[in-house]
């Protein structure tokens, strides 16, 4: 199989599709693999750093298009980037699809078989290759959350630690998976107090067991007055996912009024269309923005502040399924492994994600009546 890697061109995306390592795997393996010059500049990682592992270089897009038929990349493909798509792509990335009409309808019309790792599943139902990514989102929304607190930066001047006889910060997050638990962590250990709202029982438990502090609480949305609650909050972390679809929305504008000005919010589940009614998404350059006092952190590739550990950890997630992906016979592929057809969203021609054609009103065909 012909493998390509191309450069990233969303806004401050510096992470890549697959390290060296992981195509030094795959050119062992008997692939080919192509990577587009520079595509790798941004998490630390030259020309010549693929060279010697024997990956080729592809001068540009176009050409990396032509001579690979399984893409391999980060984020979901621009414009650009769909228009380069044909019947024989097979395309593993980070789709998003749910909140993004105007791109589905693309992917379908590119004729190509596209399977996004945010819906891949384990045998226990988990979701592997968003768990690495999760992660980091997770302790970078508490680090930007507290940068943005500070004054300079439009916050309210609060320390999310405090300092000795002064009461710390107060971070509420929504949703206690992945990425909540790691921002209550990362909050915790700046000496925050965090309440966590998380739907499920048996995970509360398990949080409360997990962080153990007389400053971490979780609670059921239905046991709290959430506006009392906010009344007392400096920092909002959006952590809820439904996988592969549009996120629930958790703050209305309404509820804006309930935080003291300077406040932050800080949406990881962008991607999926945001948990706050106000969010619209943002980049690296341009973080935030204001909204009735309130400050908004919306990045919607924030691990890609983190390039070289993301592109690490990504790559050594997904490499196992890309050696899946490469094979001649697909359909036999994810008939045997149906955590890999989970992640299937598109197939010539026909929306496939039972998720995102609810998100937007379509009807979906299972993947196998049409591979």
């Amino acid at each position: 199989m012909q493998i390509g890697i191309p450069k990233e061109i969303k806004a401050q995306e510096y992470r890549v599709g697959l390290i060296p390592t992981a195509v030094a795997d795959l050119v062992a393996a008997g692939h080919a693999v192509f990577i587009e010059t520079g595509a790798g500049l941004g998490s630390g990682y030259s020309d010549d750093d693929y060279l010697s592992v024997g990956a080729q270089l592809s001068p540009s897009a176009e050409a990396l298009h032509r001579s690979a038929e399984l893409i391999v990349k980060v984020k979901e493909p621009q414009a650009s980037e769909v228009s380069l798509l044909g019947s024989r792509h097979r395309l593993f990335c980070y789709l998003h699809l749910a909140p993004d009409s105007t791109l589905t309808t693309a992917l379908i019309g590119s004729g190509a078989l596209c399977v996004a790792y945010e819906t891949i599943t384990d045998q226990d139902g988990r979701l592997p290759l968003l768990k690495p990514m999760s992660e980091i989102a997770g302790r970078l929304s508490v680090q930007a959350g507290a940068h943005c607190l500070e004054k300079a930066q439009g916050g309210s001047g609060v320390l999310l630690g405090g300092v000795s006889g002064i009461e710390p910060g107060h971070v509420l997050i929504f949703g206690g998976g992945v990425v909540g638990s790691n921002a209550a962590d990362v909050a915790l250990g700046m000496g925050a107090n965090v309440t966590m709202i998380e739907p499920f029982a048996p995970r509360r438990t398990t949080l409360s067991e997990q962080f153990n502090s007389p400053r971490f609480s979780v609670c059921d949305a239905a046991t709290i007055d959430l506006h009392a609650l906010l009344s007392e909050t400096d920092m909002v972390v959006g952590a809820a996912l439904v996988p592969g679809a549009a996120a629930p929305k958790l703050l209305s504008r309404a509820d804006l009024s309930a935080l003291a000005p300077g406040s932050v919010l800080v949406d990881v589940s962008v991607d999926q269309g945001g948990c706050f009614e106000t969010t619209k998404p943002t980049t690296h350059l341009a973080p935030t923005f204001l909204v009735d006092g309130i400050v908004h952190y919306c990045v919607a590739n924030i691990p890609s502040a983190v390039a070289r550990t993301a592109s690490q950890a990504l790559s050594q997630a997904t490499l196992p399924y890309v050696h899946l992906l490469a094979s001649q016979n697909i359909k036999e592929v994810c008939v045997n492994n149906a955590g890999l057809a989970a992640g299937i969203s598109v197939v010539k021609g026909v929306l496939t994600c039972p998720a995102v054609a609810s998100a937007q009103g379509r009807s979906a065909t299972p993947w196998d009546e049409v591979l």
